[in-house]
């Protein structure tokens, strides 16, 4: 016959005890918590709002499409971009408001003038002109290297070698 094992705690209190445990463990994140990004109050709006921030860069990510951004910033351009729509301004209205607010970088396909030339062309200006370097930094260091003649001591080296390693 075994002797009975005496534990200190029954099941039942361990059982307490792993629940209080787990209790404070999940605490903390509750204060890490924040507010559900609410549902659309109209779906009409929604959906605009969307279609309009498709073609709106986010300044903040600027890899990123406002409708795709999660940064503060595009969460507050897409609030207000509902606003403007719920007070029946047309598309070409915000979008206007968009860019003379933040300029034409803002827009993923900004229109040709004066001012975004360098957005269009800088990199393929850039390019050429990082082409052009290489080819003259190709042609300096072609100029610079010698051609040496070899000697006749080294020419009859240079055969034995192949002679021997053809014979191998």
């Amino acid at each position: 016959m075994r002797p009975k094992m005496v534990l200190p705690y029954s099941f039942i209190e361990l059982n307490k005890l792993f629940i209080i445990f787990l209790l404070v463990l999940i605490a903390p994140t509750i204060v890490w918590a924040k507010e559900a990004i609410p549902v659309a109050e109209n779906l009409e709006v929604e959906k605009r709002m969307l279609k309009l921030t498709e073609n709106l860069r986010c300044l903040v990510c600027q890899n990123e499409t406002i409708a795709d951004s999660r940064a503060d910033f595009s969460n507050d351009i897409r609030r207000e971009i509902r606003e403007q729509i719920k007070v029946n301004k047309s598309d070409q209205e915000i979008i206007q408001f968009m860019v003379d607010r933040y300029g034409d970088f803002v827009l993923y396909d900004p229109p040709m003038k004066p001012t975004t030339l360098l957005l269009w062309f800088g990199p393929v200006a850039l390019f050429l002109v990082g082409f052009g370097a290489l080819v003259m930094y190709l042609r300096r260091r072609r100029e610079q290297i010698e051609d040496v003649p070899l000697s006749e001591a080294q020419l009859k080296k240079a055969e034995a070698l192949l002679k021997e390693n053809k014979g191998n």
